[in-house]
C-alpha cells in the first residue's frame, strides 16, 4: 500500500507555490511526486524531469497528474479550482478559497464523490491552536464569555504590494488584511470560538500603504449566549501584537508572542460573584505555562494529510468547505463597514458578492514596481 504515489501538478510558481514545491522535492511529503508545473512564463524556475506547461487548462488536461496544488493570484482561484473539479481531479487550493464565499459555496458545491478538495488552512497544525482548541472544547473553562484576538504582526511595507499586479487590489484579490494575511487567524478564531451571530466592523481603507483595501480593522462579535469578542488587525504596525483570549466562567487562557498561559478559577466567576460577602474579592486562580513548543513543517502536515485522503481515504485535515466559515467573517466585517451598519450571520452571501463587484468594477490591477524585492518566506510565518 505504501509504495502508491501521487502524480501531483502545482498552478502557479510564486513565492508560496516554491515552499509547497521544495517540500516535495526533499522528500517532506511521502508518496508524492511532482510531475507537472504552471506559471505564464515559459521555464521560469525550470526543474529537471518536471513538464512546464503555461497553460492551467494544458497541465489539467494532460494526464500527467492526479491532483494539482493552486498557488495563483486569488482573482483565479475560483476559475482554476473549478476546472480541475469539473476533471474529477483532486485539488488543494491555497487560502482563500476564492475573492468571497460567494464563489467558494459554488466550488464546493461542484465537487464530484471520491474527489478530494482541501485547503490550506496550515494554521490549524499548531501545536499552541491545537492546544487551546482542545481545552476550549473540554469545558474546562466553562461557557465562554469573552473572546479578543489582536493581530497586528503582519507587517507590510510598501514594496510588498509593488511587487505584485493584483495584491491589495479588490480585482485582484477581494480584499487585503482580512482575506489575505488574516483569513489564517480570523480561520482559527472561529475553528476554536465558533462563528458570531452578528459583527459590526471597522475597517481604514489604504491607511498605511498606497493601496484600495483594508489595512487596519477593528471588528466587534456578539455570540448567541451573549458573548462578545473583539478582531484587530493591521498590516501598517511595527512591532505588531499576536496576542490571542479567550474567557470563560471558569477560567481564561492568554496566547501572546508565542507563550500561552492557563489561568483556572478554583470557583466559577458567577458562583463566586453570587456567593461571596468579600467586596473587592475574586476566586483563587492557579496560573500554568502551558506553551507547546514543537516546531513543525505546518504546510508539510496539510499536505501529507491531502496525498493520504487520496491514497488511503484519511480524513481530510482541511476541506475546502471548512474555509467558508472564515470567508464568511472576513466579507461580513467589509460589508458592516461599507453599509456602516451591523451584519447578521449566516451571511447573505449573494448580498455581499453585489457590494465586491461594484468595488471591482472600479478596481485596476497595478503596474508592477521594477524594484528587485528581496524575499525570505520565512519571514511571513507569523
Amino acid at each position: 500500500m505504501d509504495d502508491k504515489t501521487v502524480k501531483l501538478g502545482v498552478i502557479g510558481l510564486g513565492n508560496i507555490a516554491q515552499a509547497h514545491i521544495n517540500n516535495v522535492l526533499q522528500g517532506e511529503v511521502k508518496n508524492t511526486q511532482l510531475t507537472a508545473v504552471c506559471s505564464r512564463q515559459q521555464g521560469k524556475n525550470a526543474l529537471e524531469g518536471v513538464c512546464h506547461f503555461t497553460s492551467y487548462q494544458s497541465l489539467i488536461d494532460s494526464g500527467m497528474v492526479d491532483a494539482v496544488l493552486i498557488a495563483t493570484p486569488t482573482m483565479s482561484h475560483f476559475e482554476i479550482a473549478q476546472y480541475a473539479l469539473q476533471k474529477n481531479l483532486h485539488v488543494l487550493l491555497e487560502k482563500p478559497i476564492g475573492l468571497s464565499s460567494f464563489e467558494g459555496e459554488q466550488l464546493v458545491a461542484s465537487v464530484q464523490p471520491g474527489t478530494q478538495f482541501a485547503l490550506m488552512l496550515n494554521q490549524r497544525t499548531d501545536a499552541n491552536y491545537l492546544k487551546i482548541k482542545q481545552i476550549v472544547d473540554s469545558g474546562v473553562l466553562g461557557e465562554i464569555t469573552r473572546t479578543h484576538w489582536t493581530m497586528t504582526n503582519w507587517f507590510r511595507p510598501e514594496i510588498y504590494f509593488q511587487a505584485s499586479d493584483w495584491r491589495a487590489t479588490w480585482k485582484g484579490e477581494g480584499g487585503g488584511a482580512l482575506v489575505n494575511q488574516c483569513i489564517h487567524n480570523i480561520d482559527i478564531f472561529q475553528w476554536i470560538c465558533g462563528v458570531p451571530e452578528s459583527i459590526n466592523g471597522f475597517c481604514e481603507f489604504g491607511k498605511y500603504h498606497d493601496i484600495e483595501v483594508e489595512d487596519e480593522v477593528t471588528a466587534y462579535f456578539r455570540y448567541a449566549n451573549k458573548a462578545t469578542g473583539v478582531f484587530v488587525a493591521s498590516t501598517g504596525e511595527s512591532p505588531g501584537v499576536n496576542r490571542f483570549d479567550v474567557i470563560g466562567d471558569k477560567g481564561s487562557l492568554h496566547f501572546d508572542a508565542g507563550k500561552l498561559i492557563q489561568k483556572l478559577n478554583q470557583q466559577s466567576t458567577h458562583a463566586f460573584s453570587k456567593s461571596t460577602t468579600d467586596m473587592f474579592g475574586t476566586p483563587e486562580v492557579t496560573t500554568t505555562d502551558i506553551t507547546a513548543n514543537a516546531q513543525i513543517n505546518q504546510h508539510a502536515i496539510i499536505l501529507n494529510n491531502f496525498v493520504r485522503a487520496i491514497l488511503f481515504g484519511e480524513t481530510l485535515m482541511t476541506p475546502a468547505q471548512a474555509g467558508l466559515a472564515s470567508l464568511d467573517i472576513a466579507n461580513a466585517i467589509l460589508m458592516s463597514s461599507w453599509t456602516n451598519q451591523q451584519v447578521k450571520l449566516p451571511l447573505d452571501r449573494k448580498a455581499y458578492q453585489s457590494l465586491l463587484e461594484h468595488k471591482i468594477e472600479s478596481s485596476n490591477l497595478r503596474v508592477k514596481s521594477n524594484i528587485q524585492a528581496t524575499i525570505d518566506m520565512s519571514k511571513s510565518y507569523r
